[in-house]
């Protein structure tokens, strides 16, 4: 017999903190006119809450995806800097090696 819970905080986790965020704004931005219609506001008062809504989902959104990217072009950075800090991804070819030839006297 199964003992988990049908449904869970980690039941259906994506992996994507920011899909998850947007699946609950739209989700919200559909219920509230709901609920506003059905206690007794004005379709025109739930049209423009639900846009309202809408337009800051959008705007959150934006921003979030523009943090993303710059957390991950930080992290890479800093990776960048880290293997640069010890001793991989040297800008030269030689990598810290010594080549033979090139600089031998001729005679």
């Amino acid at each position: 017999m199964n003992t988990e819970p049908v449904w869970s905080a980690t039941t259906g986790s994506s992996g994507d903190p920011a899909g998850d965020v947007l699946r609950w704004a739209v989700f919200s931005c559909l219920l509230v006119p709901v609920v506003l219609v059905v206690y007794g506001s004005s379709f025109a008062g739930a049209a423009g809450s639900a846009a309202g809504l809408t337009a800051v989902t959008a705007v959150c959104r934006l921003l979030l995806r523009q943090s993303e990217r710059a957390a991950a072009e930080e992290r890479a950075l800093r990776s960048v800097m880290a293997q640069t800090r010890r001793g991989r991804g040297a800008p030269t070819g030689h990598h810290g090696r010594r080549h033979g030839g090139g600089c031998t006297p001729e005679g």
